[in-house]
């Protein structure tokens, strides 16, 4: 009787510490990030097309560090008038990364009534860089 109990508090004082002693790698914390603007440098892509094409267009732009990760396209405004920006998300840490390269993202274009459209990155804090299409 003795060993059965003897038996029993081991197992059950290996289990309690296997169970307490793993570790779940969801709980670390990850270092926050900020997100910014990055403004773009140009913009390649057809300046015709046709109602609903898809047209592709590359987007340059550049980041303030390399560490920068292309995060999404969102619209803008500046004054009154519409236009897109690439936001950027950054570590806060450090970053120990080379200098920072243009980097590029593709836009897509899809149209679908005929017309001349202008696609609107933002460049600085106050100006567009413009790509026109004309949709036949």
């Amino acid at each position: 009787m003795k060993s059965i109990r003897l038996t029993s508090a081991l197992v059950v004082l290996f289990l309690t510490t296997a169970f307490v002693s793993c570790s779940n790698d969801d709980d670390k914390a990850t270092a926050p990030e900020k997100t910014k603007v990055a403004f773009a440098t140009e913009i390649k892509g057809p300046e015709t097309g046709k109602v609903n094409e898809e047209l592709s267009y590359d987007v340059t732009y550049l980041i303030d560090n390399a560490c920068g990760e292309f995060v999404k396209i969102s619209e803008t405004t500046i004054g009154e008038v519409k236009g897109l920006q690439i936001d950027v998300k950054y570590p806060t840490g450090v970053c120990t990364l080379q200098v920072p390269e243009p980097k590029k993202t593709v836009y897509k274009f899809k149209s679908t009534a005929k017309g001349t459209f202008e696609i609107k990155f933002k460049k600085s804090e106050t100006e567009f860089l413009t790509q026109k299409v004309v949709i036949e």
